[in-house]
């Protein structure tokens, strides 16, 4: 045998050698949708045109009088927020709901 034909049959036996390594797994026809959809979502849109009314928040004279208040250092504070405040009693018997006066004394030190 010459040595083309040894390479031949290396060859070819290799490639039959491979081709048993490769599966062959039957993929739903959506498989991969959840990510496309993913990508998309995370890539902004320079050019976007909404239609409809803008948010209050992009109206261009409010926003050049908050700049223009921004850089005199005359900023307005925002309103501050308590998540404190009474609350009524529900009728509940486990105490759960009441104010902390409708509560009654705490075990705790005075």
């Amino acid at each position: 045998m010459t040595i083309r034909v040894r390479l031949l049959f290396v060859c070819v036996g290799g490639a039959m050698l491979l081709s048993a390594c490769t599966s062959f797994v039957r993929l739903s026809p959506d498989f991969g949708v959840a990510i496309r959809q993913d990508e998309a979502a995370q890539i902004a849109d320079p050019d976007a045109r909404y239609a409809g009314v803008p948010t209050p928040g992009s109206n261009g004279v409010r926003n050049a009088l908050a700049e223009s208040r921004y850089e005199r250092d005359d900023v307005i504070p925002p309103i501050a927020l308590s998540s404190v405040g009474s609350i009524t009693s529900t009728g509940n018997s486990s105490g759960a709901g009441q104010s902390a006066a409708a509560a009654g004394p705490s075990a705790g030190p005075q």
